[in-house]
């Protein structure tokens, strides 16, 4: 078992997203299911309790802990895409899976999970700062998800 490891806390769902990641990422795959060996709280012995997965090669973990607490948007992933195909491709992946698209690359899985598609481009253009930073900066400013052709385009100048 790594020594470090997130662990995400679901209601009930926590296999169906950790099967939903593995399907949707690449370097991704369902671990060890692991079951209540007693009731407790918001389950019953023999529950699904802990899922172990790993997103993008990120060790996770999944706890079907009740519905005292949300995600929020203060933790997220961070998925860089190398071109439109890509952002596309992940981005509608979590939205038609019942999640809802936010602003600036972001969105949150049915789960409440925030994701952040994020093309490659753009977080190079921040790095390197100055002019082409603000234009780029200042077009995803105007998305829900990214357009690659606009801010290489704003990049340019």
């Amino acid at each position: 078992m790594e020594k470090n490891r997130i662990c995400l806390w679901y209601d009930k769902e926590a296999e169906d997203a950790a099967r939903f990641y593995a399907k949707t990422f690449p370097d991704s795959a369902v671990g060890k299911i692991i079951h209540a060996p007693g009731d407790y709280p918001d389950g019953q012995e023999g529950d699904v309790l802990v899922v172990e997965f790993t997103v993008l090669g990120i060790p996770c973990m999944g706890m079907n802990g009740g519905p005292h607490f949300k995600p929020t948007e203060a933790f997220s992933f961070q998925i860089s895409t190398e071109d439109q195909a890509e952002t596309d491709r992940y981005w509608n992946a979590i939205i038609d899976n019942g999640g809802q698209p936010s602003e600036c690359g972001w969105c949150k899985d049915k789960w409440g999970v925030s994701w952040q598609i994020t093309p490659r481009v753009l977080m190079d253009a921040l790095r390197e700062g100055g002019a082409p930073a603000k234009r780029a900066f200042d077009a995803m400013m105007t998305m829900k998800k990214i357009d690659v052709a606009v801010i290489e385009a704003a990049v340019r100048g």
